[in-house]
């Protein structure tokens, strides 16, 4: 019988992520009983060190891909989006706002304070954030500059003072987005999130009062009307995505182009990191991307997280996170990868390398773990990480089958289990499809929408090296056409789902991700 897939934790958590595996038949690494490397999927909340990714075997999965701090650091965020405003100009990267980085900017920042002063009527206020801190930690608001205070390096914002209100309270959106590659870049957003309340009603004159400003869980949770009932908004600080849905319908505004303008957000930012970060096939990654609503309807990017809180303090958080847990581990996308790692262990332990190494062949693990301690940590300083093949993995079909050849020849060195156990393989949910010979993400995988590439010119736009400038583009045309309200009527969910299976194998098609049930773009738009 051929082994469980093995989940290694970091620091014994999440615990969510254990619920969720040990649910679906996983077994949890123990140190005492495995070899190091007898494992399938390995998540932690902190950084990889870069050894980790140079040493990945072919079964084995990580939830973060290297080097993507450009953006979720809010120091090194703000650099980058305004070297692509500077790049590429202001008419898609506006969704951030005014930022300086102190105390490096500290004298431009002076220079624009003392100009928005004397050049508007109405106040401006700041609001100051460290650079590396989360859930909420040393955050304040000021008007007056007498007030400006820090001893650590923080970034300082516009406030949005004007932010959209539900019952008067503040609220912003975590929207999750997995990130499956970055070569080429394939992205999808869950169509379930949070909202995010603050506790006590917005008050521009007491700047102090965090349960008023701040929407972030870890300080309202311990607000004194966290348990009370607060108007639309109801007991606790949290609304799942679908209740926001129903509070827009009321809203009589143009809610695609709302959902868009955000998934503009979440792709723009991820450009501003993409031509930057190596390529780790075995990598799959979830952010939370932080957007606030303003009363004119526009979204704001107000951060990027690394690892979004995966805790369960609410009825809203079991709504969500499970299921979206459970979906992230369907798009690491097993198939039969496994039987790799079951031969390995079975007979004589080789390891196959995940990415190109200096070694003619593969070590045996005894040798490897030797060849560990003596080079301590010293991690590689190469940029791009080479990509899933190994000289001695054997080849695989189209349809991720192992040759029959190929498994005769390797018997020399692995043992053939009884039965081969296969992962979660992510194609189940839509028809597999192809365009002009390239494999189509799915659509969908479980509530995740694939957001890019979202046309026949993303998606060639992002097969080797990534053109900017091309995506740029279709961004705006796809936004103009919502816009200038070019849609047609709808289609019904029947005549998509028959007009998507009869086009599957020969054209490319995706979801508006947003609404309750998103359409098909080319059913929203006509040929042009």
């Amino acid at each position: 019988m051929a082994a469980s897939l093995v989940f290694r934790l970091h620091d014994r958590g999440p615990e969510l992520v254990r619920e969720v595996l040990l649910e679906r038949g996983w077994e949890e690494y123990n140190e005492g009983e495995r070899e190091e490397e007898d494992w399938n999927l390995y998540w932690r909340g902190s950084l990889f060190q870069t050894s980790q990714y140079h040493n990945l075997l072919p079964w084995q999965r990580l939830n973060h891909h290297p080097k993507t701090v450009g953006i979720t650091r809010k120091d090194c965020l703000a650099r980058n989006l305004r070297r692509m405003k500077a790049t590429f100009g202001s008419a898609l990267y506006d969704f951030s706002p005014t930022t300086f980085i102190l105390p490096n900017d500290y004298t431009c920042f002076l220079a624009e304070y003392n100009r928005l002063r004397l050049a508007r009527g109405t106040s401006v206020y700041w609001i100051v954030k460290p650079v590396d801190l989360s859930r909420g930690r040393g955050i304040f608001i000021f008007e007056d500059i007498k007030d400006l205070v820090y001893d650590c390096s923080v970034v300082i914002q516009r406030y949005i003072s004007s932010s959209l209100l539900i019952s008067g309270y503040k609220f912003d959106l975590r929207i999750y987005v997995c990130v499956k590659s970055f070569h080429p870049l394939t992205v999808y957003i869950h169509q379930e999130g949070l909202v995010r309340f603050a506790t006590e009603k917005f008050n521009l004159s007491s700047l102090h009062n965090l349960y008023a400003h701040l929407t972030n869980t870890s300080i309202n949770k311990f607000g004194p009307f966290y348990k009370t009932e607060k108007g639309r908004v109801g007991r606790g600080c949290k609304w799942t995505m679908s209740k926001f849905r129903h509070f827009l319908h009321s809203q009589q505004i143009n809610e695609l182009l709302l959902w868009q303008r955000i998934n503009n957000i979440v792709t723009l930012t991820l450009l501003a990191i993409a031509t930057s970060v190596p390529s780790c096939p075995n990598c799959v990654e979830l952010f939370g991307f932080d957007i606030l609503i303003d009363a004119k309807f526009k979204p704001w990017l107000l951060e990027v997280n690394y690892s979004p809180a995966l805790t369960l303090d609410c009825q809203a958080d079991i709504s969500v996170k499970k299921k979206l847990v459970s979906d992230v581990i369907d798009m690491m996308n097993y198939t039969s990868t496994d039987s790799l790692r079951d031969r390995a262990y079975r007979k004589h332990r080789y390891k196959q390398p995940c990415f190109k190494a200096n070694h003619p062949s593969a070590p045996v693990l005894s040798t490897l773990n030797h060849q560990k301690k003596k080079r301590g940590n010293k991690g590689s300083h190469t940029q791009i990480l080479p990509l899933l093949k190994t000289s001695h993995q054997p080849e695989k079909t189209k349809r991720g089958k192992l040759k029959q050849r190929d498994l005769e020849e390797s018997e020399e060195a692995f043992t053939r289990p009884a039965a081969s156990w296969k992962l979660p393989n992510i194609y189940r949910y839509c028809k597999f499809a192809k365009w002009n010979g390239q494999n189509i993400p799915p659509v969908k995988v479980g509530d995740f929408i694939r957001t890019f590439p979202f046309n026949r010119a993303t998606l060639k736009a992002s097969q080797h090296e990534l053109d900017i400038r091309t995506v740029l583009q279709e961004i705006q045309s796809l936004t103009g056409q919502l816009v200038s309200g070019k849609g047609h009527k709808m289609k019904s969910r029947r005549e998509e789902k028959v007009t998507a299976d009869k086009d599957a194998d020969t054209d490319f098609d995706s979801l508006l991700w947003g609404p309750k049930d998103p359409p098909l773009i080319s059913q929203c738009f006509k040929s042009t």
